[in-house]
């Protein structure tokens, strides 16, 4: 029996050169051309189109681009009079005393060896201490004691005063302001001179006026005072300071003589720089509690906290005045919808022809979308440039500081931009959903 025999099955070789990529055809050029034309254009070519659409209809898009210039400059200008007031509000705050320390607390009672029990009151030494140690961040200091005494107000009636004894410092510390007259200095204080510096409104009730009370002679517990100065705050604190309107101020020693004491309830210091006055304050109480008995409690009050708070409410009321200007652009954008809106139906012949020459739905919603856009963001620029000139032709011309808060001119732009891309939508979708055919046969 034959048995056949298979043969090896051959497999072709792959050759060791590479053959050459066929030319393209006829139909591969003119797919490549169809691709070509359906794909979006270049941007430069829609910026270019837009330019040409609104030098064709001029007075409508400068018009429609009025409502932005009017919103974008409402925010700057809403910003910076907020800020203004911000400003405004802290400096009167800060005028009680600006980098100012107060100190308090004391008069616990510490037991003696014959187990009697005196007052531990803060006193002179605690503040040369203090100035011994902090010298080179306090730049002034005042003690104060106080007592009251009934005064002759004429006719054989008697008011009831405050007189406050403190260092010639005190007018700095607490930024009084002199109105007539002048305020006792260092030599008064060494001679212990029986002068006084009564304040506004005792003045004009006693004297009529500021001026005539200078050189007024007033009687304090039998012993009479020269009126050298009529003074007043920097701002009105409706009491809530040691000060009232019924106040006198009389060098320091002359008031130990008064009280007969040391004890001090308040001592006042000034900073030089903003910054220390809480590191100071935190140092002056840890100087002053080390040199009295456990268990007293001396505080520092600073206005650095009120600030604070102060600064957040009125950053916040500057936020919430911007972002209610802002509301103006989103008025600005309905106009701008109804122009375009009027722009598409004005070009509803040119958008059929773009289409039959192969323009794609994308093209002409971008088209749409960068004109709605550019149209907003002019109206932002220019709005913003004369938002921020108002402020600095008043600074320039006027030497005020008004704060300009760059924040305020990214909002508005921003919010332009937003505006254009929102309101410009609706045209920009309608305009590429209309049928080529229709558009062809609009007239």
């Amino acid at each position: 029996m034959a048995t056949s025999v298979q043969e090896p099955v051959q497999t072709a070789a792959k050759p060791l050169v590479q053959p050459r990529p066929q030319p393209r055809t006829t139909r591969d050029t003119f797919e490549s051309t169809l691709r070509s034309a359906t794909s979006t254009v270049a941007f430069r070519e829609i910026v270019s189109q837009a330019m040409d659409t609104f030098c064709q209809s001029k007075a409508r898009f400068l018009l429609t681009m009025l409502g932005m210039v009017i919103g974008s400059a409402s925010v700057i200008l809403v910003a910076t009079l907020g800020l203004t007031g911000r400003q405004y509000a802290l400096n009167m705050i800060a005028s009680i005393g600006p980098n100012m320390i107060e100190m308090q607390g004391g008069g616990g009672n510490v037991t003696g060896p014959d187990n009697v029990s005196v007052p531990d009151f803060m006193n002179e030494e605690d503040m040369a201490a203090v100035q011994e140690r902090l010298g080179p961040w306090i730049v002034a200091s005042s003690p104060m004691l106080e007592f009251h005494d009934r005064i002759p107000v004429g006719n054989g009636h008697v008011k009831e005063a405050m007189l406050l004894g403190v260092s010639p410092q005190y007018k700095q510390v607490r930024n009084l302001k002199v109105l007539a007259g002048r305020f006792f200095d260092d030599q008064d204080d060494m001679t212990h001179a029986k002068v006084a510096v009564v304040i506004e409104p005792l003045a004009q009730e006693l004297y009529g006026s500021s001026g005539a009370a200078i050189d007024q002679t007033i009687t304090v517990s039998g012993i009479p005072f020269t009126i050298i100065g009529v003074f007043k705050e920097s701002i009105q604190t409706f009491g809530m300071s040691e000060v009232n309107n019924q106040t006198m101020l009389i060098p320091y020693p002359v008031a130990r003589y008064f009280t007969g004491t040391d004890n001090l309830k308040q001592i006042f210091f000034t900073v030089a720089n903003s910054n220390d006055v809480e590191p100071v304050a935190r140092k002056i109480e840890q100087i002053i509690t080390s040199r009295h008995r456990a268990g007293n409690t001396f505080t520092a009050f600073t206005l650095t906290e009120v600030l604070s708070v102060m600064s957040k409410i009125s950053q916040m009321l500057v936020i919430v005045l911007t972002l209610a200007a802002a509301i103006t652009l989103v008025v600005s954008g309905v106009g701008i919808m109804n122009s375009m809106l009027a722009n598409v139906q004005s070009r509803i012949k040119e958008i059929g022809i773009r289409k039959a020459l192969g323009a794609t739905s994308r093209e002409i919603r971008i088209q749409f979308l960068t004109e709605s856009v550019f149209l907003s963001l002019a109206g932002g620029l220019v709005g913003t440039l004369l938002g921020l000139a108002l402020p600095l032709s008043v600074r320039l011309l006027t030497g005020l500081q008004i704060p300009i808060s760059p924040w305020s001119a990214i909002i508005s732009l921003v919010t332009a931009i937003l505006v254009g891309v929102i309101f410009g939508t609706l045209p920009a979708n309608r305009a590429a959903k209309l049928d080529p055919v229709t558009t062809l046969k609009y007239e």
